[in-house]
C-alpha cells in the first residue's frame, strides 16, 4: 500500500519538532484552515461539481490510486499499519496518522457520537502519543479494535465526515470561489490531502498562492487551464522537495492528461496512470 506524506504541522508542536517528525495529517486550527474567498464566483462553462455523487466517487477513486494504489477507497477504512515515516500509526481513507491531531480528533468524533465503541479506551494513549512516533498504550489491542471499529458503519462515517471537514469541502468550496470546474476543484482536493491545509510554502494554500501570483485564476478573468496548469507545475516544485513525494506521476500521468485533453468537467471515462500503473474509470 502506498501511502504520502504531508508535512503538516500537528498541534502543541514547535516548528522545529513538527519538521523533524515530518508530520503527516494536520491537526485542525484556525491557523490552519482553508479559507476561500469572501465573494464565491459562479463557476464558469466548463465547470462542474465536485460534490456531486457521482463527481465526488471519482475523486475518491482518483485520489486512491495515488494513495493505496487501488480504486477500491472503500477497502481501506480498516488500512492501519506503521510505516516508520515518523508520524507513528497511519490509518483509515485519508491516512490519519497517531502522530499529529488528526487520528486523535477522529477517534474523539467517533467517541462522540458513538460513546461506547471499541477505541474510545484508547484516547488517553492516543493524546499521550500525539507529537511522536510512540506506541505506548497502543499496539496490537488498539490494532485489533481500529479493525473491529471499521467494520463498523459508524466509524467510516466517522472517517468520511472527517476527511470532508478537513479536506475534501475546504478544497472544493476553494476552487469554486476561484471559477474552478469539476477538475480544478479535484486538483484542490488532491492537493490538500498530499500537502494539508495551511499557509506555508509548502501547503496547499502556499501553493495556490503561488500559482496566483503568476497567473489569475477564472474568477479573477484569467485562463482556467492556464491557471491549473500554473498551480500544478507549482505543486510539483514543492513535491519535488521531499524524497517521499519526488514521485509525480499523479500530476504529470494523471491531472496534466485530463487538462491537455480538455477535460474540465472530469468526464467519463477516464484513463491515467500513477507509479506506471494504469487505471480506467468508464
Amino acid at each position: 500500500m502506498r501511502k504520502t506524506l504531508r508535512p503538516v504541522l500537528a498541534a502543541g508542536l514547535t516548528a522545529a519538532s513538527a519538521l523533524a517528525l515530518g508530520l503527516c495529517g494536520p491537526a485542525i486550527s484556525a491557523a490552519d484552515t482553508v479559507h476561500p474567498l469572501a465573494a464565491t464566483a459562479s463557476v464558469r462553462d466548463s465547470g462542474g461539481d465536485l460534490s456531486s455523487p457521482e463527481k465526488k466517487e471519482i475523486a475518491m477513486e482518483l485520489v486512491s490510486s495515488a494513495e493505496n494504489s487501488s480504486l477500491d477507497w472503500k477497502a481501506q477504512y480498516g488500512y492501519l499499519e506503521d510505516i516508520g515515516d515518523g508520524r507513528g500509526y497511519t490509518g483509515g481513507i485519508v491516512g490519519f496518522c497517531s502522530g499529529t491531531g488528526d487520528l486523535l480528533d477522529l477517534v474523539r468524533a467517533y467517541t462522540a457520537a458513538v460513546p461506547d465503541n471499541p477505541l474510545a479506551k484508547f484516547l488517553p494513549a492516543l493524546e499521550k502519543v500525539n507529537g511522536s512516533d510512540s506506541h505506548e498504550g497502543l499496539g496490537a489491542a488498539f490494532e485489533d479494535a481500529w479493525a473491529q471499529a471499521a467494520g463498523t458503519g459508524e466509524f467510516q462515517q466517522a472517517q468520511n465526515d472527517e476527511r470532508d471537514r478537513v479536506y475534501f469541502d475546504p478544497a472544493v468550496e476553494q476552487a469554486k470561489a476561484d471559477g474552478l470546474g469539476a477538475l480544478g476543484q479535484f486538483v484542490y482536493y488532491d492537493a490538500i490531502v498530499m500537502h494539508g491545509p495551511g499557509d506555508s510554502p509548502d501547503s496547499f494554500g502556499g501553493i495556490r498562492e503561488t500559482a496566483t501570483q503568476k497567473v489569475e485564476t477564472p474568477a479573477q478573468g484569467g485562463d482556467e487551464t492556464a491557471y491549473l496548469r500554473a498551480f500544478l507545475d507549482a505543486r510539483k516544485v514543492i513535491m519535488k522537495q521531499e524524497e517521499a513525494h519526488a514521485d509525480t506521476s499523479r500530476v504529470d500521468t494523471e491531472q496534466l492528461v485530463f487538462l491537455d485533453e480538455g477535460n474540465l468537467d472530469l468526464h467519463t471515462p477516464l484513463k491515467w496512470k500513477v507509479y506506471g500503473d494504469p487505471y480506467e474509470i468508464s
